[in-house]
């Protein structure tokens, strides 16, 4: 047996590197997206992607820890938001080694909780930038990140994972198919629908111009980074990795999590050409992150076959709804709110199969977190879009956001700026 001490360790060790982990996923979203911009929009991805991250780091730690893990009440009647470190740690730091029995007590170190959860929230802003990709200024994005990763995120958190009345009723999310995922998913949807579609791309007849990736490759590597960071996500989520029990759980998601990737996968391929009209590598791509997303919501099951069910049925869906998405003139450039929002609505469902999930308890949480994130993050856009504006200008748009807003390009040898833009040797 592994005494108390060594779990603490264990423990706070795993929420360390396992953090480390999912904030690689950063880095797969930064591919996904420049690969699937036009190259003159790349360098305004690479900048989203690292002050999406940063400005989440800061804000978690600012204001959205304590609004997730305290008493909103309460944090607002001390007049501090600023996470406090456990002031035991702080001691046993210091030389008190009479303050070892309360911090080992704990399980592990608080830090390494707030350091774990950090890169969660991060995870959530990060899917609302592919969406809206193209067409939004620079820091009207970073406005709203802000106020997601400061009160949206954690207000959801704080239901469900802090321990609030969602948790109470029974509500049950893993790993953030709905928490992080639809919270994501919902806050994108809202952006896409307020800022509209991209200059032509759709018809005045209505039909759809395509958008091709500009680098396949890259948008594949991201992908396959995102697949690696979700072993992270979901197999950290244990929480603990001290005893033999925990150990072999988190064997069993990690299995799992895989399985139902490689099953959405096949199956968006396999669907593809119905709702696609063609055998398509995005929507395998996609269904991919549609797997993982269903599978997070529960991914403990001990009958690893379900894995496979809930995985294809949520890469179908994925393929779906990017069709649907299209009809409805709605602008997903990455393909964020079918891989995240509706895969993460489905598997918030699916843990009613074989985790042991109360339908109406989740459907109530889905509807709950659903109205709220939508809600919040619509009011959130049209407050900044009558401030300082969302979308660029036409000539920005049309020039790219690179050398309109930036003035650097990723791939300056294959984009042509028109000569007024930079202005002539004199």
């Amino acid at each position: 047996m592994i005494d108390v001490s060594s779990q603490f360790i264990l423990n706070t060790f795993a929420f360390l590197i396992w953090g480390v982990l999912v904030m690689w996923m950063a880095a797969g979203f930064t591919m996904l997206e420049s690969g699937s911009v036009r190259t003159k929009n790349t360098s305004m991805i690479c900048l989203k992607n690292i002050g999406v991250f940063s400005i989440a780091g800061i804000a978690y730690y600012l204001i959205g820890y304590n609004i997730m893990y305290t008493d909103v009440g309460s944090v607002v009647g001390r007049f501090t938001f600023l996470y406090d470190p456990s002031a035991a740690e702080v001691a046993l730091l210091g030389g008190d080694t009479g303050a070892l029995e309360a911090v080992v007590g704990n399980g592990y170190s608080v830090m390494s909780d707030w350091f774990f959860q950090m890169v969660f929230v991060a995870a959530a802003a990060s899917i609302v930038s592919g969406a809206i990709a193209e067409r939004i200024k620079m820091w009207s994005f970073f406005a709203f990140t802000l106020i997601l990763t400061a009160f949206i995120y954690p207000i959801v958190g704080s239901w469900t994972w802090g321990g609030g009345w969602l948790a109470e009723q029974g509500f049950q999310d893993f790993a953030g198919s709905t928490v992080v995922h639809s919270t994501g998913g919902w806050a994108a949807l809202a952006g896409v629908m307020i800022i509209g579609p991209r200059l032509g791309k759709f018809r005045s007849d209505g039909s759809v111009r395509p958008t091709p990736p500009s680098n396949v490759l890259i948008v594949t590597l991201g992908v396959f980074i995102l697949w690696m960071g979700w072993f992270a996500f979901n197999g950290g989520s244990q929480l603990a990795v001290g005893s033999a029990a925990d150990a072999v759980a988190m064997s069993i998601v990690l299995v799992n999590t895989s399985l139902a990737a490689a099953a959405g996968v096949v199956a968006a391929l396999a669907v593809s050409r119905r709702f696609l009209g063609r055998m398509d590598l995005i929507a395998g791509l996609n269904g991919a992150i549609a797997g993982l997303v269903s599978i997070t919501a529960g991914p403990d099951m001990t009958d690893h076959w379900w894995a496979l069910v809930i995985g294809a049925v949520g890469g179908t869906l994925c393929t779906a709804a990017m069709k649907g998405l299209e009809k409805l003139k709605l602008d997903d450039v990455v393909g964020a709110i079918p891989a995240h929002l509706v895969a993460g609505v489905w598997g918030t469902l699916a843990v009613c199969i074989a985790s042991g999930g109360r339908f109406g308890v989740q459907l109530l949480g889905i509807v709950c977190i659903g109205g709220f994130a939508f809600g919040s993050s619509y009011i959130t856009w049209r407050l900044i879009e009558a401030t300082i504006g969302l979308r660029v200008s036409r000539k920005v748009e049309e020039i790219g956001q690179d050398v309109g807003e930036l003035g650097i390009e990723a791939y300056p040898e294959f984009v042509v700026v028109p000569e007024e833009v930079y202005g002539d040797d004199d």
